[in-house]
């Protein structure tokens, strides 16, 4: 059987209905943003809380509750909901204990209903769909099974002081334990018995939810050895992520010297150098790195200058060129990285002018660190886009100079002297993820104030943006679709030619970030796929488009799971233009990616998104086609999607006619931006 792809925290705070009080110290809060009314409404898979009553009045309340949290913990170390508390009072020091016991402690009052679902006698309770009940008398075992008079030897087990038990969790085996559980415990015990162990394992679950500062300090009460290679690549991650170049790289190579370690820290150390713009550098550890292990994929596209945009490089010199040139700071894809990234920067290229080459546009690679080199090279130029993409997000080459994705220190990016648009950028935080940083509101609202124009790509992100702002700049973000959006009228020739569709439907799903879209639902979400693969290969052929290698791992596990084979569209391995031709000459796209959504919709394709991330029920909502998404963890999601699959299929004419009629008003917004900003970088007369 498939395992169930682990719940994070931040997965599982998206479960949450309400921020949890009582975080522990240097452990950031998370926040969740609910994904809009039209993913909200689907049926989903059931949500579960525990809840608990104590009564002030009974003293073996108040002495029986902290057993059963910690009964809870360590029977079931793996699981994490809330936990709803429901009393009349109970002492300060009794209600510190049980938030030093879990994490997800909600206070209600003591007269407050239990009942599930909707009709509940409070809002709260209301939330969840299955609630279990629990006793402070009662302990819990395996398997969530409750022990109602549970014996004086097994009570007797958990009477344990807070350094006891949260010694006892920290040290069960890493795959059993929850992150969120672990992030809770690890800290305060970090703070009393400092171990190498402990403050890695503390400090790799602290990363999975883009804590890199507080993993930093996690691993630093540690004293390690220089032959503790793990604690070493552990931390030189942590400080690449944080900026902390310099002793990032003296950790990273005394990882290398593990020879099982080597591949990965090379291809580390090969990525620092390269966003350093240490080209030979870079090279010379990618060498090393493929030499211990000759199929890393990253050393592989670090040697043969895949990061580095090699088919840029004619123009950079040429004085009569660089005038008249426009640079663009995106994440440029190249080799087998994510067709939408691919496809992205040409995008945005092509809603300034027919010429999206070399000649006219000057690359700026947002992940490499922007330096003076990189400024005088902008400022040499007649302006700056900064875009598209989901850029506002804080774990993809995290950085401590930013904390979102363009690596720019504020003291360069206030030294542009030409003007800068923001354009088409999303802000891509998984519900349950958030900035944890004052370093990111900082810098979102000095690029703010520096833009002549700053443009999100739906108007979600416009609204979570604004958020993060101070007042007096929360007017000037703007809504910009996504360029891909619009490619049938971008692209010379398009509009208006015939179009000839293979019989084909094409399925995209998503593996990155696997707790965050499917928590512990993937075998429900796999069974309901195969099931409506099934049905729709009825009616036409049916094949994986992978925008990634790991999106292939759809059709590995509908293969292995359930005797289903299709054919895999290697997206990824193509160039943009067979990437289009792929998407416009089908018939119908369901997609979980964003950008197999928004691409295939752009071509003037029919799409179905499996809503995994808010960006896909943002973008339906945009467009005002909420039916056209249905959320992986919706319980009919098998019927739901056969049935409105079929209805393209059935009268695929309307359903085109409909994406076009769509995509009309995209193209209306994104021409009223550009004539604002046009003649901000200099670009009078110049029209699409």
């Amino acid at each position: 059987m498939i395992p169930s792809a682990p719940r994070s925290p931040a997965a599982a705070a998206a479960v949450s209905p309400r921020p949890i009080p009582g975080p522990v110290p240097h452990l950031p809060r998370e926040t969740a943003h609910p994904a809009p009314a039209a993913a909200a409404t689907a049926r989903r898979a059931p949500r579960v809380a525990f809840t608990c009553r104590a009564d002030a009045a009974d003293p073996g309340h108040a002495a029986g509750l902290p057993a059963l949290l910690r009964s809870l913990a360590l029977a079931n170390p793996g699981v994490c909901e809330d936990f709803l508390l429901h009393h009349d009072g109970l002492p300060d020091d009794v209600l510190a204990a049980a938030r030093r016991l879990h994490p997800r402690i909600v206070e209600l009052p003591a007269e407050g209903g239990t009942g599930a679902g909707p009709g509940g006698d409070d809002d709260l309770t209301g939330a969840y769909d299955d609630l279990i009940e629990l006793h402070p008398r009662w302990l819990v075992a395996a398997d969530l099974a409750v022990l109602r008079d549970p014996p004086d030897g097994t009570r007797a087990r958990y009477d344990l002081t807070d350094e006891q038990f949260w010694r006892a969790y920290c040290t069960l085996p890493a795959h059993r334990q929850h992150p969120g559980l672990l992030l809770h415990y690890g800290p305060p015990l970090l703070r009393l018995r400092p171990t190498t162990d402990l403050a890695r394992r503390t400090a790799l679950g602290l990363r999975t939810i883009g804590a890199y500062e507080e993993a930093v300090e996690a691993l630093s009460a540690a004293r390690p050895q220089a032959d503790q290679p793990r604690f070493h690549d552990t931390m030189g991650t942590a400080l690449m992520a944080v900026s902390r170049y310099d002793e990032a790289e003296t950790h990273l190579l005394l990882a290398a010297a593990a020879p099982e370690l080597a591949p990965k820290a090379f291809s580390q150390l090969a990525r620092l150098a390269w966003l350093r713009g240490d080209e030979e550098r870079s090279k010379a550890y990618a060498r090393e790195g493929l030499d211990a292990e000759p199929t890393n994929r990253t050393c592989k596209a670090l040697l043969q200058g895949g990061y580095g945009l090699p088919e840029f490089a004619a123009h950079r010199g040429e004085a009569s060129v660089v005038s008249t040139q426009l640079a663009h700071a995106a994440a440029y894809a190249t080799g087998q990285e994510n067709a939408g990234d691919k496809i992205l920067p040409e995008a945005v290229r092509l809603c300034f002018g027919q010429d999206p080459s070399a000649r006219r546009w000057h690359p700026v690679p947002v992940h490499r660190l922007f330096d003076e080199e990189a400024l005088a090279e902008v400022n040499a130029r007649r302006g700056l886009i900064v875009g598209g993409g989901g850029l506002f997000l804080p774990d993809t080459w995290p950085n401590g100079n930013s904390a979102w994705q363009w690596n720019v220190p504020d003291e360069l990016l206030a030294r542009i002297d030409v003007p800068l648009a923001v354009f088409a950028v999303g802000y891509n935080v998984f519900p349950g993820q958030s900035y944890r940083r004052s370093r990111f509101r900082e810098s979102l609202a000095a690029l703010v104030e520096r833009s002549a124009f700053f443009g999100l790509r739906n108007r979600g992100s416009v609204e979570r943006v604004r958020e993060l702002l101070p007042e007096r700049l929360r007017d000037r973000v703007a809504y910009q679709p996504c360029p891909t959006t619009l490619t049938r009228l971008l692209q010379p020739g398009w509009d208006g030619a015939e179009v000839e569709r293979a019989d084909t439907v094409l399925v995209n799903c998503a593996y990155d970030r696997a707790g965050m879209r499917f928590g512990d639902g993937y075998p429900r979400f796999l069974d309901a796929m195969a099931r409506a693969v099934r049905a729709l290969r009825e009616r036409a052929d049916v094949r994986v488009a992978a925008h990634m290698t790991a999106d292939e791992q759809f059709a590995h596990d509908l293969r292995r799971e359930h005797g289903i084979a299709l054919p895999v569209e290697a997206l990824y391995d193509r160039g943009n233009d067979e990437i289009r031709a792929a998407y416009r000459r089908t018939r119908l796209v369901i997609g979980m990616r964003g950008h197999a959504g928004m691409i295939p919709f752009g071509c003037g394709t029919p799409v179905l998104s499996l809503v995994s991330h808010p960006k896909l029920a943002y973008f339906l909502a945009d467009i005002d086609r909420p039916e056209w998404g249905v959320r992986v963890d919706d319980e009919r999601l098998a019927e739901v999607l056969v049935e409105r699959a079929e209805a393209v299929l059935d009268d695929h004419g309307a359903a085109v006619a409909d994406v076009l009629d769509r995509q009309q008003v995209l193209w209306k917004v994104t021409r009223d931006n550009l004539a604002e900003l046009r003649p901000a970088l200099g670009l009078h007369g110049e029209t699409r």
